[in-house]
């Protein structure tokens, strides 16, 4: 069975409650609109979620830590509630009356108190009323369309954290160091250049100034803010620069470059440009240079580096992305990053996935960072990300 619930409404329903999962147990148009089907495949299988879709577009219901079962009492739950979504957003209505959050009834489907009941009497309809044990806005909720087009129940299971980590990283002060010499003691391969390169390229909000302004505070031993970074729906770095990293306050440079870029947009005609970055790509764009997202850098575009020298190329690209937005990432922005990695491809150029924000992505990472190996989510977005 295909899950009617998005990916993004699955990962927002679990943010609410802890390091979990869904796992669909029935589903109306398989199993029928009958409470029978319901009790079949949902009793003794808890704690549960509970979706009904409606034809305007609703997609409402109710969770609930009770097993179901046919007994015909309610059951006391302190921490059931009832839902919608608008848009991503999803609105909860906690139970009001504790005692009365579920009531366990054999011709029909999940019935929470005596407010919303799905499958109700054993037909693809809803029985809605507001303020028993339950407040709720009604044409917020459903838009008073009381027809089920779908029915959906998800049992919650919890994501296992793994015994061994899946990838071995030493949390130790002498690692650290080790890895910070390695980097500072980097030669490139070819004499001619002093420095490698590295892209960041990722979707606007991804992290990838505050990727630079992070390692550069590391290197430097103090926080440092030398990139424009913060939170915005469209990109805050408009220019393309190029940040030399330092050994210190006032030590030597290091030899790898970080350039940085406007994030990419998945709408036409916004965000960088992807022939863009194929003149960065090959060293024709000079550091400074202000993005125009309504032409393409060129030949005749002042500044235009014409005949670029292997230090002026790019070495190595590195994708930044959000790892809490991986799953939900809209098509047109994968079809942009998709032509991007076949030009990189065609130049040769070697590429890299960096995973951010992942302690917002998980609650076992933000418990404590050392478990994102140990996470089962951010393994399966590791895994997504190189699909």
């Amino acid at each position: 069975m295909d899950p009617r619930l998005t990916r993004s409404q699955q990962i927002t329903i679990c943010s609410q409650l802890g390091n979990v999962k869904l796992k669909l147990l029935y589903k109306a148009s398989v199993h029928g609109f009958t409470g029978a089907a319901f009790h079949q495949q949902c009793d003794n299988c808890f704690p549960t979620v509970s979706v009904g879709y409606n034809a305007p577009g609703y997609v409402f219901g109710g969770y609930t830590q009770q097993p179901f079962n046919q007994s015909g009492q309610f059951v006391h739950d302190v921490k059931a509630f009832l839902f919608t979504f608008s848009g991503e957003k999803l609105i909860k209505y906690p139970v009001t009356n504790a005692g009365n959050a579920v009531k366990m009834v054999n011709n029909s489907g999940p019935y929470f108190g005596e407010s919303l009941v799905l499958v109700n009497g054993s037909q693809a309809i809803v029985y809605s009323n507001p303020g028993n044990h339950y407040t709720f806005n009604a044409a917020e909720m459903h838009g008073n369309n009381l027809n089920l087009t779908e029915c959906e129940v998800y049992q919650v299971e919890a994501r296992p954290e793994f015994e061994k980590p899946w990838r071995t990283l030493v949390w130790e002060p002498e690692k650290r160091k080790e890895m910070m010499d390695s980097i500072k003691n980097y030669k490139p391969a070819t004499g001619s250049v002093s420095q490698a390169r590295i892209l960041l390229i990722g979707p606007v909000g991804a992290g990838k100034s505050s990727f630079f302004n992070s390692v550069n505070s590391v290197f430097k031993g103090h926080v440092t803010s030398q990139a424009i970074a913060g939170s915005s729906t469209q990109s805050l770095t408009t220019q393309f620069r190029t940040y030399s990293l330092k050994d210190g306050r006032e030590g030597k440079p290091l030899p790898i470059v970080l350039c940085d870029t406007m994030g990419l947009e998945e709408s036409t005609g916004s965000g960088l440009d992807i022939e863009d970055i194929s003149s960065i790509l090959k060293g024709h764009v000079p550091n400074g240079y202000q993005f125009n997202a309504s032409a393409a850098f060129h030949a005749e575009t002042p500044g235009y580096r014409m005949s670029p020298q292997i230090k002026d190329k790019i070495h190595c690209v590195t994708y930044v992305l959000d790892a809490g937005k991986i799953p939900i990432m809209p098509v047109k922005l994968l079809e942009k990053l998709n032509a991007i990695r076949k030009k990189v491809n065609l130049l040769g150029i070697p590429q890299l996935v960096l995973l951010t924000k992942t302690d917002e992505a998980c609650p076992l990472v933000k418990e404590d960072v050392r478990n994102v190996y140990k996470s089962e989510y951010i393994k399966e977005m590791s895994n997504l990300k190189q699909a």
